[in-house]
């Protein structure tokens, strides 16, 4: 029995620092493709007619370089903002008319949390398995 525990400790600690550390590479390279987002402050509209295209949603930003941009916002962003006629926004560096309302992206931040978690799990294993190597002398 004490092999089998040792087996699967030492499964646990491998894969939890092995995949962490791939993930965590993952990660690292989700975050740099990601690139620069920059704050500021946006003005939020409703543009359009009550025609058959409808009304939709913008918002428009002066960038770093004082050039106005614009994006559309989705259902679920609007809703996010409630009714403000003003929002802060993150808009990509060296892009034009791209926006997102958080600061970092929800992938690198997964990829990020599931890396630190398995590195937490193989940290646990080894922890484990040398307090068992001492325990049994």
């Amino acid at each position: 029995m004490e092999e089998v525990v040792d087996a699967v400790v030492e499964i646990f600690a491998w894969t939890g620092f092995g995949l962490g550390v791939l993930l965590a590479g993952v990660a690292l390279i989700l975050y740099l493709f990601d690139g620069t987002w920059l704050h500021t402050r946006a003005v939020v509209e409703l543009v359009g007619d009550d025609s058959a295209a409808g009304r939709h949603v913008v918002v428009r930003w002066f960038d770093e370089s004082g050039a106005v941009n614009q994006a559309p916002l989705t259902a679920a962003e609007y809703h996010q903002l409630g009714e403000k006629d003003m929002a802060d926004i993150f808009y990509r560096r060296g892009w034009t008319n791209r926006m997102r309302l958080t600061p970092g992206s929800p992938a690198v931040k997964a990829a990020s949390l599931l890396a630190a978690g398995l590195v937490g799990v193989g940290a646990v294993a080894l922890v484990l398995s040398w307090i068992l190597l001492f325990a049994r002398g």
